[in-house]
This record gives C-alpha cells, structure tokens and sequence, in this order.
C-alpha cells in the first residue's frame, strides 16, 4: 500500500490509530513482512506507523535527524550504539541523530517512528 503522506491541512490533525493497525494487520496477513504508512510528511517533521510479521527485521542503518519509536502493540528489540533494548507495549526510545540501530521481533509488533529530517 501506498504511503498515506497526511500534510498538516490544519492547525490539528487527528489519527484513529487503532484503524490505522487494522489497516496494517490487513496488509501483513497479506504476507507482507512489512508494512509502513507515512501518517504525516509536513516539513522536517515524518510520523510513521510500522508494522512486522513474526520474525521482521529492519537492518542496521542510521537517520541523519533524531528519532523516536514508541511500541504500541508486541515487542521489538532494539540494538542502538552497541546495545540491546527489549521494548514491548508503551515502550518509548529517542535516540539522536546518526545512532547506528536495527530493530527486529520474534512475535511481531507494531511502533510509531518520528523522524526530524534534518535538511
């Protein structure tokens, strides 16, 4: 599925996340391994839901602006500078800009990813 890149239309805008994960359970029982939706693309501010299938892994990489990834459903591991976190449900995580980190889960899970690009 296509991203949904929401710009900020107005002063607020509001998000249903859990039809947001229903949407993304729809597209992993597809036999996706993973899926993002971009909930918001406004400026140097991203918002991102990612959702992994049993087993999912993002590989190492590094984002040139902070971040952070708040667990809203299942358990990620997180390996950031060298370390492992094990985060699950209601976990948050910052993390600034240019921290080495991967993310995978062994049950599958659910995290929002804010990003600040840094331009």
């Amino acid at each position: 599925m296509t991203p949904v890149h929401r710009k900020l239309a107005s002063a607020v805008l509001t998000f249903d996340l859990e039809s947001e994960m229903g949407t993304i359970r729809s597209e992993l029982a597809d036999r996706h391994s993973r899926v993002a939706r971009t909930l918001i693309k406004e400026g140097p501010l991203r918002l991102t839901l990612v959702g992994m299938r049993a087993g999912g892994a993002l590989r190492e990489h590094a984002a040139e602006g902070p971040i952070t990834i708040h667990v809203v459903e299942g358990t990620i591991v997180l390996q950031a500078a060298g370390v492992e976190h094990t985060m699950k449900t209601g976990a948050i995580v910052a993390l600034e800009g240019g921290v080495r980190h991967d993310v995978s889960t062994s049950t599958g899970a659910m995290f929002l990813l804010t990003l600040v690009m840094v331009e």
